[in-house]
């Protein structure tokens, strides 16, 4: 086996990227990597530098991952600044950083993505080995693998990578027919606090419009784009992340995995929230809006999410990065995984000591959470 690192996406032919990545996961396939990299959205100047690894057997690719030299920790979901700040404390640099993740991007899957037929702990054994090597030769801090499914973070937590657990907010369709048969699942007093918000909706005079491939134009996407920048802006002080050319490349390369549930009043668009989706999987991205609607971000976020995976058999919703309000809304509090190697001996016993007790914090917070669940059997 060998490997190569390419400082873009774009150096790596698309069509071999995607036979390895699986294009059913809409954040591997190479087109969402190239938007964010070709609309600027990425890049060593927002502090995401691509360093995308493709593995070998002779002159065949075996394997692939989305890679980044970080020179912050915005934008990834799993959080490290108190790593970070521990380095800044004793004089020494935390950044640049080596990460596997989708920018901006909190959903789980596949990481190192390979084919069939290879084994997979020699692959593993031989990326990790790589890995650290490239990071001991750079003097880089640290190599972080971020939300990766289960069976590969153990595969990681076996070569030298602490494996962390934290906590995320799912759904699952329980071959429901409908959204009333969804909710006939909870108990009474859930059930009415839900149709409560629903029918507010409605009250409110708010139409819910869906869009998905093709549908979507430029105008919409422009709404869109308005929406986030807004929203962001409020929170946080700045227009977000990704740039309005990022939305064009999505348009273009990857429509018929890209949904919008938008919200009118008075005939003008209000409130949007950005999906993608697979055959089994519907992820919640982004939401914006430029009027204040009370209940209105659950409805486009949560319950019309609901609605398009029970249309579309769809088996799991993954709604974002944390959220306890989601669980009364039918979301399970549910493990998801990181691993994390750390360079410098003195810090790398007590960061895994920290991994250790937060994971099984997580653990413990996951099933005392469970009891808030709103549905009959926990009544």
């Amino acid at each position: 086996m060998r490997c190569i690192f390419f400082d873009s996406i774009g150096y790596i032919d698309p069509a071999v990227w995607n036979s390895i990545a699986n294009s059913e996961n809409p954040f591997l396939r190479h087109e969402f990597l190239a938007a964010l990299e070709q609309s600027g959205s990425v890049s060593p100047a927002t502090g995401w530098k691509p360093h995308h690894l493709v593995v070998y057997d002779g002159d065949i690719t075996i394997a692939v991952l989305p890679l980044y030299l970080k020179f912050h920790s915005y934008g990834e979901y799993i959080f490290d600044f108190s790593w970070a700040n521990a380095y800044q404390r004793y004089g020494l640099d935390y950044y640049p950083k080596l990460l596997s993740a989708i920018p901006f991007v909190p959903a789980t899957g596949i990481r190192l993505a390979h084919v069939n037929n290879v084994d997979k702990e020699r692959l593993f054994s031989f990326v990790a080995e790589t890995l650290i090597a490239n990071a001991e030769h750079a003097k880089i801090s640290s190599l972080h693998i971020l939300l990766a499914d289960q069976q590969e973070a153990n595969l990681w937590s076996q070569q030298k990578l602490s494996l962390k657990i934290t906590t995320q907010f799912h759904w699952h369709n329980n071959n429901y027919k409908h959204f009333p048969d969804f909710l006939e699942t909870f108990n009474s007093r859930k059930r009415k606090a839900v149709k409560k918000e629903r029918q507010s909706i409605v009250d409110q005079c708010i139409e819910i419009e869906r869009l998905t491939g093709t549908d979507l134009t430029s105008e919409h996407w422009d709404y869109f784009h308005q929406f986030y920048q807004d929203t962001y802006a409020k929170r946080s002080g700045h227009g977000g992340y990704l740039k309005r050319e990022f939305f064009t490349y999505i348009q273009n390369s990857m429509p018929e995995q890209t949904l919008i549930i938008f919200a009118k009043r008075n005939g003008h668009y209000i409130a949007g929230a950005l999906y993608f989706f697979n055959s089994t999987t519907l992820y919640g991205r982004h939401w914006g809006c430029v009027e204040e609607v009370e209940f209105l971000h659950f409805e486009l976020c949560y319950y019309q999410g609901i609605d398009f995976c029970i249309k579309n058999n769809l088996q799991k919703f993954e709604a974002g990065a944390q959220g306890e309000h989601k669980i009364q809304r039918g979301f399970i509090p549910s493990p998801v995984y990181s691993n994390h190697w750390i360079a410098d001996e003195r810090f790398r016993s007590a960061i895994n000591h920290n991994i250790s007790e937060e994971s099984q914090g997580n653990l413990t917070y996951i099933e005392e959470m469970k009891e808030f669940l709103p549905f009959k059997s926990v009544e």
